[in-house]
């Protein structure tokens, strides 16, 4: 497709061309020949700028192509886990305590009424029950390996397994109780609600129904 100015050249140059004819032949007057003169060099700047390459448009830039994936749903953070009721493990032990070996019915128990023959009889039975929780929870062993009124050092022993009494800082001194040490620790897992006032109830109310 010709540019806007090559289509003005090519009917400049044709006039100019007519212009002169006439100018010449036909005797027509002399500013016909500034006329022709002036047509001819528009028509020949014309040409030549519609010879030029055009310049053309600038195109757009394209749009990186990224691959975005969406976003991933997130999922709602799960709630913590209930808060333990205060002293919750010891309520536990006291608890199994009295479940297996009656310890609580027998220390609230007043043995004042009782004869000693009849206080013997019930503590035989919750002594045996009750070693039999202390050895299947805790397996208690002695603290410091050493005979009862053996002499030991208390700068020698691990810390935190001995307690001296007398003339603290005089040394060596005898082994008046080698202490107890837990060797495992294995409370029942507790059920019920988590409140603290159904951690509190050591025994249920009992109530024979008939």
């Amino acid at each position: 497709m010709l540019k806007p100015l090559a289509l003005f050249a090519l009917p400049a140059v044709v006039v100019a061309g007519l212009a002169d004819w006439y100018a010449d032949s036909a005797g027509g007057p002399e500013w016909i020949d500034a006329v022709v003169g002036t047509l001819a060099v528009v028509g020949a700047s014309a040409g030549i700028a519609s010879l030029k390459p055009g310049t053309a448009p600038a195109e757009a830039p394209a749009k990186p192509q990224t691959n975005v994936e969406p976003p991933k749903p997130v999922a709602p953070p799960k709630p913590p886990p209930p808060k333990r009721p205060e002293g919750e493990d010891a309520l536990v032990l006291l608890a199994t305590l009295q479940r297996e070996a009656r310890l609580i019915d027998f220390l609230k128990e007043d043995l004042s009424a009782y004869e000693d023959a009849q206080v013997g009889a019930a503590v035989r039975d919750v002594h045996r029950d009750a070693a039999a929780v202390l050895e299947r929870l805790f397996a208690p062993a002695p603290a410091v390996d050493q005979e009862e009124g053996s002499r030991v050092d208390p700068a020698s022993l691990p810390a935190g397994r001995v307690k001296t009494t007398g003339q603290v800082g005089g040394g060596s001194g005898t082994l008046v109780h080698p202490g107890w040490a837990a060797t495992k620790v294995n409370l029942p897992a507790r059920t019920g609600p988590p409140d603290e006032a159904a951690v509190r109830v050591l025994a249920p109310a009992e109530v024979e129904v008939g």
